[in-house]
């Protein structure tokens, strides 16, 4: 890490929780449904689009988007509503961690707004943060595309990328935020990325793996 830190961008989904407590399954289960009840897709095609238009376009969302009339807001709201308190519990010991660091720390995620405040909550986090780029701001961009790391770079008033570190559970989005020079931190990894200076089994082991942060 060659320059002071400024801020850190955290993502939202798989990294301030654990891949693990099924959360993001439902979700992906929800995305599903969406494309077979709202959308009328054929339910043999739908896996093989969804992975398509995740890898071509960067979310689900972009894709249909792309290809068919839909309305983004109510993709979301029927994607995300989940009741939260079935995977989430306060996190103490996260919101403390989050706390003690001495630089800004905002969320950068392809999720909405919304989802992102009721997840924050659950998690008992949602004043750790001092802003929000979500889905919206980065219209019509998305991680990880290099247009919404600009735009996100802006929206948190980050003038020197190098200033900054990036937290992702996907090393795709990685790829570009450290092209720009971005220091990036891997979560939930089990072994090294190029994309990653470092990487974390888990949010919690921040400290320890990069103690910088708290220089």
């Amino acid at each position: 890490m060659k320059n002071q830190i400024d801020t850190l961008l955290f993502d939202l989904d798989a990294t301030l929780y654990p891949e693990s407590n099924g959360l993001w399954k439902v979700i992906r289960e929800r995305i599903v449904r969406y494309m077979d009840e709202r959308m009328h897709i054929p339910i043999e095609h739908i896996d093989k689009l969804r992975d398509d238009y995740y890898v071509t376009y960067g979310t689900t969302l972009q894709g249909l988007e792309a290809h068919y009339d839909i309305d983004p807001a109510d993709y979301l709201n029927f994607v995300h509503n989940i009741q939260l308190s079935d995977f989430i519990q306060p996190d103490t010991a996260l919101r403390e961690m989050l706390l003690s660091i001495p630089h800004r720390r905002w969320i950068f995620t392809n999720s909405d707004k919304d989802h992102t405040v009721r997840v924050l909550a659950a998690l008992g986090i949602e004043d750790c943060f001092d802003g929000i780029v979500d889905v919206w701001a980065i219209r019509p961009h998305c991680k990880p595309q290099k247009e919404a790391y600009q735009m996100a770079l802006k929206l948190a008033d980050i003038r020197d990328p190098q200033q900054c570190v990036f937290l992702d559970d996907s090393t795709r989005n990685l790829v570009p935020a450290q092209e720009m020079g971005i220091y990036t931190v891997l979560v939930g990894a089990k072994e090294n990325h190029p994309s990653a200076d470092r990487i974390i089994s888990g949010i919690h082991e921040l400290p320890r793996a990069v103690p910088e942060i708290w220089q």
